[in-house]
């Protein structure tokens, strides 16, 4: 189990506590920002609020597979959530994220090496670890969104 403790590290370091590849993470970026600027729209952009929904929207969907059950998430309804209206809902928001974030890397960590080379679901999606590491890589690429969304609403603001 030592490849899914080094992988479960890798989805920690996106999402909850790492700064080796981006200098950063979701928890950093978000988890003192107030929700009016979480759920500022820059022209056609999607807000900051939107795009951690979104990525909340996976980690759900692919825990719900590792528990046993079924696939359900769809690309089509991945941006499609409720607007948050005030600094409560994107606590409340945010604890859900990383308690299902931590959920996520503690049952990698619990899979022996040789589930990740298993089917994920059907052969159309690959494999477990093909999986992991697309979860990996899409944080990585909307980290990189919220980041110069941030930097973009700071300087509308003459921050």
């Amino acid at each position: 189990m030592e490849k899914t403790h080094q992988i479960a590290k890798r989805f920690r370091e996106v999402l909850l506590n790492g700064t080796w590849v981006a200098n950063t993470n979701f928890k950093d970026q978000l988890q003192n920002l107030h929700w009016e600027i979480a759920t500022t729209q820059l022209k056609s952009l999607n807000t900051i609020a939107i795009l951690a929904q979104h990525i909340h929207y996976y980690i759900n969907g692919i825990n719900q597979v590792f528990k046993g059950g079924t696939l359900d998430i769809k690309d089509q309804f991945s941006f499609d959530f409720s607007a948050i209206t005030s600094q409560s809902e994107w606590e409340t928001f945010l604890s859900k994220l990383w308690h299902d974030a931590e959920t996520f890397a503690s049952l990698i960590e619990q899979m022996p090496d040789e589930k990740l080379d298993q089917v994920f679901v059907d052969e159309k999606y690959g494999t477990y670890q093909r999986n992991i590491d697309g979860m990996i890589e899409h944080s990585y690429y909307h980290l990189g969104q919220i980041v110069l969304i941030k930097k973009m609403i700071a300087n509308n603001l003459g921050q």
